[in-house]
């Protein structure tokens, strides 16, 4: 179903707030919420206008509320407060040139990009379940309150993307960079890993596709007979993630799901059980609860069928006979990948991609701990036995590891961390041309800021116009 897990979340846990947040330079970068359930009620005022923009005290206390209940923020009250309103100022400072350079993002935008966050906030969360009931309010009601706040915050990005754009980075500028920086103050780099894979899928065999199938199709009978959807789901569903709550996902729009599961999903009727669907995740009997435009919400059984414990064995052994040959130098390790992996990433020599910054190397913490205990006591160029693994669909498999290159803690040096301080110095290249425009800007666009937030200590003279 979806394109992902068979829990059906979204492949890497992207550690981040429901609204986003622009990348706006030293601020606490916080997230505007309106949707955080607020006990006792907040009189509402103006609290600033950008534009034609306003800022409500509402965005300000909800948004402040909800960080203080996850932890994600210290410092005092009033310090806090003040961050946020410079961070909305400098939304809205962006929307209103938005609307100058008639920039638009199109409801699909809009839509897109509020499903992924809701999507990564519910793995956050755990379940849609949860999350309503943190927030007090359901899916629909989340969503609705939070399409204004996602098209102005794609507006504003559409806007700091165009600022930052042309803004480049020398090598001699990285130079000054780097020595301008106190001893102190230059970055600690961690541990890093780059470790390549051959990976030996076991085929599933046709007996136990038939099998799941067989099974599936009678609980579609039993089903159909009057015993509840709901019940067999939580019996017999092979899907962690729904099972508990009777196999419901809640609602998902076009593209978000498996092709496969999605072309049968929104040809449903309501109450309508779908015969058994193949995707990646496995099998599948769907039924339909709901259909709100292009959202649907349905319940689904998911059977996974299982390598048999001898083609994992078979599989272990061989890649035990690989190792063997390439430690007896009969063949590299890039041969060997490209001759004998069962995985993608033999197109670039098994090297593992890590998700959270799209290269190769990796900390120890970003591993899958199996991955870590494995390597943690190899030398770079050994290759280990053949250990477990799950793969991306969750079926059990076999992989061989072997340690590329290891890089010991120390502080960063332009000799082994150039592109890591290349990327530190072109992010304050940039955020001084955000800054540069904003100063520009706020002499051009009218701002107006209510006096008790006057004090505040902003980074930017947004008070500058008000002493005139």
């Amino acid at each position: 179903m979806k394109k992902t897990k068979i829990n059906f979340r979204i492949k890497y846990a992207v550690i981040m707030m429901l609204t986003g947040m622009l990348l706006l330079p030293g601020l606490l970068t916080v997230a505007q919420d309106t949707t955080a359930n607020v006990k006792g009620q907040v009189i509402d005022e103006v609290v600033a206008v950008v534009g034609r923009n306003i800022i409500l005290k509402s965005d300000i206390e909800n948004q402040y509320l909800t960080y203080r209940s996850q932890g994600r923020i210290s410092g005092s009250s009033e310090e806090i407060h003040c961050a946020i309103l410079e961070d909305l100022l400098y939304q809205k400072l962006m929307v209103v040139q938005a609307e100058y350079d008639s920039i638009e993002v199109t409801p699909d935008q809009v839509n897109n990009e509020l499903d992924r966050r809701i999507s990564s906030f519910i793995n956050q969360f755990g379940s849609q379940e949860k999350l309503e009931k943190f927030y007090g309010k359901t899916l629909n009601e989340i969503k609705s309150e939070l399409n204004d706040i996602i098209r102005e915050q794609l507006l504003a990005q559409q806007v700091q993307n165009g600022i930052v754009s042309s803004v480049t980075i020398t090598p001699s500028e990285i130079r000054s960079f780097f020595n301008s920086m106190p001893k102190d103050s230059i970055p600690l780099i961690k541990t890093h890993y780059t470790i390549a894979e051959i990976v030996k899928k076991p085929p599933i065999s046709v007996e136990e596709k038939l099998r799941v199938k067989e099974k599936l199709l009678e609980l579609r009978k039993r089903i159909l007979k009057g015993e509840s959807f709901a019940t067999m789901a939580i019996l017999y569903s092979e899907d962690p993630g729904s099972a508990k709550r009777g196999g419901e996902l809640g609602f998902y729009g076009r593209g978000q799901l498996y092709p496969e599961f999605e072309a049968v999903a929104f040809k449903l009727k309501e109450g309508e059980i779908s015969s058994v669907v193949e995707t990646e995740a496995g099998y599948h009997i769907i039924q339909l609860i709901e259909r709100k435009g292009d959202y649907v919400n349905v319940r689904h059984i998911l059977l996974v069928p299982k390598v048999s414990p001898a083609d994992l064995m078979k599989a272990r052994n061989e890649l035990d006979s690989i190792a063997n040959l390439i430690r007896a130098d009969s063949m590299t390790f890039d041969e060997a990948v490209a001759k004998f992996s069962d995985s993608e990433d033999k197109n670039n020599g098994g090297l593992l991609i890590n998700p959270y910054t799209g290269g190769t190397t990796w900390e120890a913490e970003q591993l899958d701990p199996q991955v870590s205990f494995t390597i943690e006591k190899m030398k770079v160029g050994e290759i280990s036995n053949a250990v477990p693994m799950k793969t991306e669909d969750q079926k059990d498999a076999y992989r061989l590891l072997m340690l590329k290159e290891k890089t010991e803690p120390h502080r960063a040096s332009l000799k082994t961390d150039y592109s890591y301080m290349e990327k530190l110095a072109l992010q304050k290249k940039q955020a001084e041309a955000v800054d540069e425009w904003i100063n520009r800007k706020m002499k051009e666009i009218y701002v107006q800021i209510k006096k008790e937030y006057q004090n505040c200590p902003f980074r930017h003279d947004w008070l500058k116009n008000l002493k005139k």
